[in-house]
């Protein structure tokens, strides 16, 4: 070997050495707890947050947070302007404690462009400054009439894969057909994180769709401050009460999961709390953002507190209020049918809480099940049903859809539920399609607020006397399932056949597993003694859990989700975007114009 090459291996040499050292050294540091931590957050909170986007004349509160604030004075300015200058408004400043503030409510910015926002406050540690940085563009070149906004709760692309092999079937390897959410022009992947955290909850993710800004879990229509209320934090205007406010169009909810939970939820709601079912149930009255069309479960929330089952601590009867307004109420599918052909505004409750899942509720009609709820419509009703009643704006209208038990069926494990809930999403995405043919003028856009951890490893029978693990085809063994639809609507006739799918989950509590539909919704987990323990009622194969022992259900996961569109602004959606881009992409497509009857 020459000196040059003698030369060159020493030098590999001592760079794989110094890299194994300095390994080794964090390795050992990280043990020891000698790590240096990272510098910590600025005491500076600016919400909203930085690189937040808005929508010329979007409204929105402003505030300033100083932690450990010496004094209650603090210098704040809007692209080199004293802020309550800038936005035209007195700020109001407050020392609570060590915490002083400074927000100015109910503002907007006018012109389009990048705005600087800087903050030099005195603290405890001595003088601090902040800058944050803000885009806000212009929507007002308007495409599309309507948009129908699909949401399939939890619905990861595993989750459409799974309602096409059981809607569609396979023959020799190749699909018989596509899903109606996958016969669209347009697709995108969408980022799911909120602005607190890596995996996000349903309230959270939906409030991006609805505002076009992060949050934080649990939260919808605002950004979290410190305080302990769960409804002074600074709001964001959403979706319904900006084409509300600009156009005058009609707006409207459907779900199949109580209509005051999340997703619906944060298309009307401002609170840090999603759990405030009540309130956000009667705050559906303020005209701001009453909706003409709400559509679903949750009548708990709506009937006084001498009601049984309901969850009020007051005697407000909320229908009555709705009634009042205009409204005509259905409590049952059949009332719903005849909703008189006139109707302009329509609130519709077919169940206490959520709505029962499209198996319990059209197939197999347990009475024990359904709970005495026995004429609920279905997804493909109701949507039809909201069109129909919207459509009569000639200012046009903005709906959103939920298929909400494809997520609350995946935290049970019960992949054969939440697929028969995929398909019924789909054939109601189905209904909306057809409308827009005949319309030209509609955008759709059908999304999940966030993934789930369930994939097919293959397919399972037990035709040859395996049971458990061993009976999980996979590979060259994972011969084509076998579900039937013999009447050809979507639906297969068995949800239980020979061969059925081989799904597992990456996020799970202690369950017992065995591939086996149930007859009866089964939670997999129970509580005992503070730790989630298998279900003893369901027989099967113990999976030890892979997640704390304090959740007893399967959990949400940080993966990607599909979106796909269809009609005009459907271009928009293209490539890995932040699910903060639906909003965008909805305004552009309405061509919304915030700045009028801004106030």
């Amino acid at each position: 070997m020459d000196l040059f090459s003698n030369l060159l291996l020493s030098r590999l040499w001592s760079k794989v050495f110094a890299k194994s050292l300095a390994v080794t050294l964090i390795v050992s540091l990280l043990s020891s707890g000698l790590v240096i931590a990272a510098p910590s957050a600025s005491p500076i909170t600016v919400l909203p947050i930085d690189n937040a986007k808005f929508a010329l004349g979007q409204k929105f509160d402003f505030l300033i947070e100083v932690k450990g604030a010496a004094s209650s004075a603090m210098t704040v300015t809007v692209n080199g302007q004293a802020a309550d200058q800038y936005f035209g408004k007195p700020a109001v400043a407050k020392l609570d404690g060590t915490l002083g503030t400074y927000r100015v409510n109910d503002v907007a910015f006018t012109k389009a462009g990048k705005i600087e926002v800087t903050v030099q406050a005195a603290t405890q540690d001595g003088a601090k400054t902040r800058t944050v940085r803000y885009d806000v563009v212009d929507t007002a070149k308007k495409r599309a009439k309507n948009v129908i906004l699909f949401i399939g709760d939890g619905m990861s692309l595993q989750a459409r894969q799974m309602a096409r092999i059981l809607s569609q079937g396979l023959t020799e390897g190749k699909y018989n057909g596509l899903l109606e959410m996958e016969k669209m022009s347009n697709l995108a992947l969408i980022t799911t994180s909120g602005y607190d955290s890596l995996v996000t909850d349903s309230a959270n993710a939906a409030s991006a769709y609805a505002t076009g800004h992060k949050s934080v879990v649990n939260a919808m229509g605002v950004y979290a401050d410190s305080t302990k209320d769960p409804f002074d934090d600074p709001k964001v205007e959403n979706i319904i009460e900006i084409v509300k406010r600009t156009r005058g169009m009609a707006t409207g909810l459907v779900s199949t999961a109580n209509i005051t939970d999340a997703t619906p939820a944060a298309m009307v709601a401002h609170t840090r709390r999603r759990a405030e079912q009540n309130f956000i149930a009667e705050n559906m009255l303020s005209a701001e953002h009453r909706p003409d069309v709400i559509l679903g479960g949750g009548s708990r929330h709506f009937l006084p507190k001498s009601v049984p089952g309901s969850k009020r601590t007051d005697n407000k009867n909320l229908i009555e209020e709705f009634k009042k307004q205009g409204y005509v109420f259905s409590g049952t599918k059949s009332d719903l049918l005849d909703t008189p052909s006139n109707a302009t505004k329509l609130l519709g409750l077919y169940q206490l809480d959520n709505m029962n899942v499209y198996i319990d509720r059209e197939m197999l009609k347990n009475p024990k099940v359904l709970g005495g709820f026995n004429d609920q419509p279905n997804l493909m009703q109701m949507t039809k049903k909201a069109i129909d009643v919207l459509s009569k704006n000639p200012n046009g209208f903005f709906l959103m859809v939920e298929g909400a038990s494809i997520d609350k069926q995946l935290h049970a494990v019960d992949w054969q539920r939440a697929t028969y809930d995929t398909i019924e999403m789909d054939k109601a995405i189905g209904i909306a399609k057809e409308f827009a043919k005949k319309n030209n003028d509609t955008l759709i856009i059908v999304v999940a607020d966030h993934a789930h951890g369930a994939s097919i490893t293959g397919t399972y029978h037990e035709l040859d006397g395996k049971s458990g693990r061993e009976a999980v085809r996979t590979y060259a063994d994972s011969i084509l399932p076998t579900y039937e639809d013999k009447d050809q609507d979507g639906f297969p006739d068995d949800p239980n056949p020979s061969v059925t799918l081989a799904v597992h989950f990456a996020n799970h509590p202690d369950y017992n597993e065995n591939y086996q539909f149930k007859e009866v919704p089964t939670v997999p987990a129970i509580m005992a003694n503070g730790k989630a323990v298998a279900n003893p009622q369901v027989k099967g194969e113990f999976r030890p859990g892979n997640i704390p022992a304090s959740d007893s259900s399967e959990v949400h996961s940080a993966d990607d989700i599909p979106l796909t569109a269809d009609g005009p602004g459907a271009d928009h959606f293209n490539g890995i975007m932040d699910n903060t881009e639906v909003f965008f992409g909805i305004v552009k497509a309405l061509g919304i114009d915030g700045k009028r009857n801004l106030k």
